[in-house]
């Protein structure tokens, strides 16, 4: 079970209560306030990041290679959605934990993002044209570099 689900609600029905005990329901008022401003500002960044990702296809990434340089382990979904600007391709099983995620750039390269509890927990980038570009720079035996 995720901690937060409970911890974040418990805290702030605390902060609800302190609020009243401090100074009455101006109190309450003050801080409830400050929370439906809270939420009002993750509501209007969440919406922003879906309306970005809704312009582009799903599963795009401009490069593949600079996201795999920007992801952290224990980022959020919703940052890494923001990132790219647009939803993943979705490889598991819809309500299956770990859920994994692919973007793919132009060049056919892709990263694969597994997610536990909506948290990023590893990646791995995917570059189709490295080992055919290492076997076509070898040189054959005897030959010289210049």
């Amino acid at each position: 079970m995720n901690m937060r689900n409970v911890v974040i609600p418990l805290g702030l029905a605390v902060l609800l209560y302190l609020a009243y005990d401090a100074l009455g329901w101006m109190g309450v008022a003050a801080v409830g306030g400050g929370i439906v401003m809270w939420l009002l500002l993750h509501f209007t960044r969440l919406m922003t990041v879906m309306r970005r990702a809704s312009e582009r296809p799903m599963g795009y990434v401009g490069s593949a290679v600079m996201l795999n340089a920007k992801l952290k382990p224990k980022v959020n979904l919703m940052h890494v959605v923001a990132m790219t600007r647009s939803l993943g391709q979705r490889l598991s099983e819809e309500g299956q934990d770990p859920e994994i995620y692919r973007w793919t750039d132009g060049t056919d390269s892709h990263v694969t993002c597994e997610f536990v509890h909506g948290r990023l927990v590893q990646w791995t980038l995917v570059r189709p044209g490295t080992a055919e570009a290492a076997e076509a720079n070898k040189q054959p035996d005897g030959a010289q570099g210049l």
